[in-house]
């Protein structure tokens, strides 16, 4: 996918592409060197308390983002891969239309956080011991390691205790229970995931709302497109502008 990426940059020298495929990369590369380095150096359910409301605790689950778990894992990674390759896909297929620069930017989070997560899933089974409360997880000759292909746990490892309290008695169930917020520990990719998909929902409604139509492939328009229209005739160089 990345390779695609970089062909369309060759291809089109579309600043766009470029700037798609550092973000995916950098992203990635971030990602992946906090799991490394808290996979190698904590035991499994390890803590540090960096500040009250902020803990990197040591946790690994075989499910989607915040740790939620819908589907065996082999379905998951598979779910995941069909993904990956759908949005990379359309958000090539953007690239090459010539749709706003932040629309590309946050799908390119999208897909950096999913790729980030699926590389755990790949690859992490086959080159790490299994991680444990006793020992450090440690590498291992490549296929020698606790899981199968596509069957690595997934690292989490970001906490956020903004508060806790204690439930009044008077409540049904969970009265006098412990609550504290905010309680899913999650890692780097899954805020790509989450950032992305929230800036779209937020900044890209233009594009968001031509999905599935038949002119999907033209670029959207835009508040700012007309002023480039009225001032078309006067300085055509504007046309190569990346418009944000």
């Amino acid at each position: 996918m990345l390779s695609l990426l970089f062909e369309v940059f060759m291809m089109t020298k579309k600043k766009t592409a470029w700037i798609s495929l550092a973000i995916i990369l950098v992203a990635l590369i971030i990602d992946q060197v906090i799991k490394v380095w808290v996979k190698t150096h904590m035991c499994l359910g390890d803590s540090f308390i960096i500040t009250d409301w902020f803990h990197i605790t040591f946790i690994e689950n075989n499910g989607m983002a915040w740790g939620m778990t819908f589907f065996n894992k082999l379905v998951l990674s598979l779910f995941r891969i069909v993904a990956i390759v759908l949005i990379g896909y359309y958000l090539i297929g953007r690239i090459k239309v010539g749709v706003r620069l932040r629309y590309i930017v946050f799908l390119s989070l999208v897909l950096a956080g999913a790729i980030g997560n699926m590389i755990d899933s790949m690859f992490y089974g086959l080159v790490f011991s299994a991680s444990s409360p006793y020992y450090v997880a440690y590498t291992v000759p490549f296929g020698s390691g606790y899981q199968s292909f596509l069957m690595g746990k997934v690292v989490d490892m970001f906490s956020f205790p903004l508060f806790s309290t204690t439930l009044p008695e008077w409540l049904p169930l969970c009265g006098g229970k412990q609550f504290s917020f905010f309680d899913p520990i999650f890692n780097f990719a899954d805020s790509c995931v989450t950032v992305g998909t929230l800036c779209l929902l937020l900044f890209c409604r233009p594009e968001l709302a031509t999905l599935g139509n038949s002119d999907s492939n033209r670029k959207v328009a835009t508040p700012a497109d007309a002023g480039n229209m009225n001032g078309e005739g006067h300085n055509t160089s504007n046309e190569k502008k990346t418009e944000v």
